[in-house]
């Protein structure tokens, strides 16, 4: 299931195009029946979480948290994990990447997924590594 929550009332989204792009990401990485979690929210809100998890006190595109069960693994455990993204970082961001803030919603959302699966960029050759797959699920989300 996913589970998209709207707070922010800076810009309108396309939540059902959003939420039909989301599934053709997970369908494009084989996990069409995990949970994830969308939480699109403010400057505001996104810095404090920032600060809180990362020690970095200012806002930020996008969070990803895995999911992490503290019991130990379930074995019919299917929950990929949350993203909170900041639509105000994201709209202002976007010219800087030649995105639409369409496509830049959609970039930081495979980018996100990919966090989610594992994959980071700390050092050159991970960068390499995660932009495959992020390209990979950005393409397979174009809007419906």
């Amino acid at each position: 299931m996913i589970l998209i929550k709207n707070t922010q009332r800076i810009i309108k989204l396309p939540l059902k195009n959003l939420r039909a792009a989301l599934k053709k990401m997970l369908i494009s990485i084989k996990h069409e029946d995990f949970d994830l979690g969308v939480w699109f929210t403010t400057n505001r809100t996104i810095k404090r979480y920032n600060k809180r998890y990362r020690g970095k006190d200012a806002p930020t595109d996008i969070l990803s948290f895995q999911h992490v069960e503290t019991t130990g693994p379930l074995p019919n455990e299917k929950n990929l994990g949350d993203l909170i993204i900041s639509i105000e970082y994201a709209f202002h961001d976007s010219p800087r990447w030649n995105h639409t803030f369409e496509e830049h919603l959609l970039f930081l959302l495979a980018h996100g997924i990919a966090h989610l699966l594992g994959y980071d960029h700390k050092t050159e050759k991970d960068f390499k590594i995660m932009h495959k797959i992020e390209k990979k699920i950005f393409e397979m989300a174009n809007f419906v």
